[in-house]
């Protein structure tokens, strides 16, 4: 889907995603500490605007205006919108405000394995000596008896292609695993695995 798909689809007074930070950025990196963050693809801004409200100065880089239109305001509801930037801009080539950062997050930018790959190595760059990416996905994993995400496994990684992703961005891999869980469908709760991501960037 281009951006103007998507500024079609986020083009509502409700937030598509809601406006509850992902329960696993949550987990893993409300101890990690830090004062800047880029969230990638990071749409209508629920993971930003938690990050702000933990006091990171945060920069939302997404290419549906509509979307960052949406953080923004937000934001202001949330009275945090002096520590958060939007930045229109394609995953894959983005040229950051904040430059590099204390934690880059990438969750469920489900998109083909090359641009995938580009998008986290584009997004590594950005990880400062010390820092973290964290990545969240609907796994490969659920074609086979699992619900959500995409059906195309082609827009699903796996623990394969992350690492492969990974290789030359001198980020360290802390955890790369499958996580499984449930999500809500008309027929009541189904089995879906969720792929998690916790890599840094060594100091020396």
């Amino acid at each position: 889907m281009q951006s103007q798909g998507w500024d079609q689809k986020y083009s509502t007074e409700e937030y598509i995603y809601t406006k509850i930070a992902n329960r696993l950025l949550i987990e893993y990196c409300e101890q990690l500490g830090g004062k800047t963050a880029i969230d990638l693809a990071g749409g209508e801004g629920r993971n930003a605007v938690w990050l702000a409200k933990q006091g990171y100065r945060v920069e939302n880089i997404d290419f549906s205006q509509v979307a960052l239109d949406k953080f923004m305001a937000f934001a202001k509801e949330e009275n945090v919108e002096k520590l958060c930037l939007a930045t229109c801009a394609d995953a894959t080539s983005f040229e950051s405000q904040l430059g590099q950062v204390d934690l880059a997050i990438i969750a469920y930018l489900q998109v083909k394995q090359e641009h995938l790959a580009q998008a986290i190595k584009r997004l590594a760059e950005q990880v400062k000596p010390g820092g973290h990416l964290f990545g969240v996905w609907h796994s490969r994993d659920n074609l086979v008896g699992g619900f959500g995400g995409p059906k195309d496994p082609e827009e699903l990684p796996n623990v394969e292609t992350i690492s492969a992703a990974l290789v030359g961005t001198g980020l360290e891999i802390k955890e790369l695993t499958n996580h499984e869980g449930q999500i809500q469908t008309r027929e009541g709760l189904k089995p879906s695995v969720t792929l998690v991501l916790l890599a840094q960037r060594p100091i020396s």
